[in-house]
């Protein structure tokens, strides 16, 4: 005699023996309009509707990654003319008054690894006249010898700068502060020191004559239109600083100079005031990061005007497929596993999107340099003259640091999308949504 029968096991819904919500989810992303889902012929990859918010979403990721390449390269590029006549890191004596020993301050700073050359100069502002032209400029004071280890105009004008010799009362322009004087070779400079020498008959002006050894361009206008060199003694017996009074030293990396510079001040003390290239030219970089976080703003709204669209494109897709919810929810779906199904499909054309922007910006932004000419040869036009700008080509460095906050604002955008839709399609009533079918 057998004893009664052991209750049969619940059979679970099928529904709970697979991920559905992704095998779902993705199906509505590749199905057209009324799709596979629902029993009907599958439409293409993507619907129409679903191709448009993908579009929007790698345009807009894009087109950020583009211009915000072309923004870092034309920073570099002015970057590179700017360093190629200035030094990463200046050391002053804190009292403004001439360095007792600058061999021993620069042998110090040396100790640093990122330290590649030194240098000692002397520098002050003072006016620069020739027949009727008057110019403000910065007069620097170098050594010929030793500044070619510390900066790459100097290296690159070596035979010019050796004509600065001690005593020989020369002088070298940038070329732009010589167009403006009309100053040529062998033509006479007097060059009037900030302050005056005091005489019986009151204080005079101090004076000095340069001869004009040549010219250089750095490609930096505020270089070449404010900066005139002459042997670092002949400076120190104009300007009366007892001789030199700073030194300028060269990185290995000058995108540490800053990190360096506070390293170097613990090192050398309070008597030594170190500025770095960075402090020096603050409102340059600063005007450039204002204009980076504005572009970015302003094109970020591209990818969030794609986002509302696929808000559009999912909650279409929701009232189009409510039948299927209903159905769904009949076979036990939960109404988490029905917003997680429209979740996976706004995450999908999210993800898709980016993706494709990533590829398409950086495609543009590795070979602008082969594309913008080949634009120009085409429509006959310029987009940068060398007769008007400095730099006559498009520059661009795609930088992680760029690229990751827009890879990562899009996806966020593309999730926050399918939350107000998912959740609307996890609210259908069954009973309801059968009413008419």
């Amino acid at each position: 005699m057998t004893g009664p029968a052991a209750p049969a096991a619940p059979q679970r819904s099928p529904l709970a023996e697979w991920p559905f919500e992704w095998l779902i989810g993705w199906r509505y992303t590749r199905a057209g309009r009324g799709g596979a889902a629902a029993g009907r012929p599958a439409g293409g990859f993507l619907s129409f509707i679903s191709a448009v918010s993908v579009l929007g979403i790698a345009l807009g990721v894009a087109a950020l990654i583009i211009v915000l390449s072309v923004m870092n390269g034309f920073q570099k590029e002015v970057r590179d003319r700017m360093l190629a006549a200035v030094a990463h890191i200046e050391l002053h004596a804190a009292n403004g008054e001439a360095l007792p020993d600058w061999r021993a301050t620069a042998a110090l700073a040396a100790h640093h690894p990122q330290v590649r050359g030194s240098a000692p100069f002397v520098a002050a502002q003072a006016l620069l006249a020739h027949d009727d032209a008057l110019r403000g400029a910065q007069v620097r004071g170098i050594d010929p010898a030793e500044e070619a280890h510390v900066t790459p105009l100097a290296e690159r004008e070596r035979t010019l700068f050796a004509s600065l010799q001690p005593g020989a009362w020369q002088i070298v322009l940038g070329s732009e502060l010589a167009r403006t004087l009309g100053a040529r070779v062998g033509d006479k400079v007097t060059v009037m020191a900030p302050s005056g020498q005091v005489t019986p008959a009151g204080v005079v002006p101090r004076l000095r004559q340069f001869t004009v050894a040549g010219r250089f361009h750095a490609g930096y206008n505020d270089i070449d239109a404010r900066l005139a060199l002459v042997h670092v003694e002949d400076a120190a017996r104009l300007f009366r600083t007892g001789g030199v009074n700073a030194v300028q030293l060269r990185l290995a990396d000058a995108q540490l100079a800053r990190r360096v510079g506070e390293e170097l001040q613990a090192t050398l003390g309070p008597t030594i005031r170190v500025r770095d290239w960075t402090r020096s030219n603050r409102q340059w970089f600063d005007a450039v990061q204002v204009e980076k976080r504005l572009m970015f703003i302003i094109l970020a709204l591209i990818v969030a005007v794609a986002a509302f669209n696929l808000v559009s494109t999912l909650v279409m897709t929701v009232t189009d497929k409510r039948a299927d919810i209903a159905i769904l929810r009949t076979l036990g779906a939960s109404p988490r596993s029905i917003m997680g199904i429209f979740v996976v499909q706004g995450a999908a054309a999210g993800i898709i999107g980016t993706l494709a922007g990533l590829a398409l910006g950086l495609g543009v932004a590795f070979h602008i340099d082969t594309l913008v000419p080949a634009i120009e040869r085409a429509l006959g036009i310029a987009f940068l003259p060398s007769d008007v700008y400095l730099i006559s080509r498009m520059p661009s460095e795609p930088l992680a640091a760029d690229i990751v906050p827009v890879v990562a604002f899009a996806l966020a955008l593309a999730f926050a999308a399918t939350l107000y839709p998912s959740w609307r399609a996890s609210r259908t009533e069954p009973a309801e949504a059968l009413r008419h079918e």
